[in-house]
């Protein structure tokens, strides 16, 4: 069951959208489910204790400041009191920012992971957005609904700990048949007249304010429109510059190590 939002979408005008330089930042609060499944077998409160760890993980804000061409979304990170956190991998990995940029169709993705920062750099790509018609309000915005299917690329962490972790190397070859793909529902709202949107999403005519992609839910909960002080938004230039295939390949690498070294801790345990 998809999460439900009771969050009130803020809107904030500073002034008219037909102001030459027209910019902004949106406060979104993203919110994932995780897939008990593999922990069938675990006792119901222990799965209560680790749900409740996670959940700084699971529930996270994020910042994404626009203008015209360009933008930014990054996570708003908190201090967490001691034991409240989720486990280091999954805080010490994945962290940064990423920038989009319309005009020159380029995104770059400043991400630390495993120690180290990355500029993932690639071209960008006009979504395949199948326009709906249906609408719904967030906040004092109309919205329009619009629907993708694109493979899933993302990088399933839980499978090291839960059922399949122990599969031998060669399960991970991935057959053509086996390309898992991702719906994703997207409302826009053509009030902002900006093609940017949370994340890696963009394309649409107007801010995507909700996206729903598998387990995450993103929902802007608020909104502030030309604001007093001018935003700059900055291209990342620091870390290492990898493509995204060249990227894929670490990330690989490194997560069938880390799967060697969980599974040596179990059998040592056995």
């Amino acid at each position: 069951m998809k999460p439900i939002f009771t969050l009130f979408l803020a809107f904030v005008t500073i002034s008219t959208f037909a102001q030459k330089d027209f910019q902004g930042k949106a406060t979104y609060m993203s919110k994932r489910t995780m897939d008990m499944s593999r922990f069938d077998k675990m006792p119901e409160q222990q799965k209560k204790q680790m749900m409740a760890r996670f959940k700084n993980v699971l529930e996270k804000t994020y910042t994404l400041t626009f203008n015209k061409t360009e933008s930014t979304f990054k996570e708003n990170v908190k201090l967490e009191a001691p034991g409240s956190s989720g486990p280091s991998w999954a805080i010490s990995n994945g962290q940064g920012s990423t920038y989009k940029n319309v005009g020159d169709k380029e995104m770059i993705e400043d991400v630390e992971m495993f120690s180290k920062r990355f500029l993932v750099t690639e071209e960008m790509e006009m979504p395949q957005w199948e326009m709906g018609t249906e609408t719904k309000k967030i906040g004092n915005y109309t919205c329009y609904k619009a629907t993708m299917v694109k493979e899933d690329t993302s990088i399933d962490w839980g499978s090291m700990f839960g059922r399949g972790a122990n599969k031998a190397k060669d399960s991970t070859k991935v057959k053509e048949e086996d390309v898992k793909t991702l719906l994703i529902t997207a409302w826009y709202s053509p009030q902002i007249p900006v093609s940017a949107g949370p994340a890696e999403h963009w394309g649409l005519p107007g801010l995507i304010l909700e996206i729903n992609a598998g387990r995450t839910t993103m929902l802007c909960t608020e909104l502030v429109i030309n604001p007093e002080n001018e935003i700059e938004i900055k291209k990342p230039t620091k870390g290492k510059e990898v493509s995204r295939e060249e990227y894929n390949k670490i990330i690989k690498v490194k997560t069938e190590e880390m799967k060697e070294r969980f599974q040596s801790r179990g059998r040592g345990r056995s």
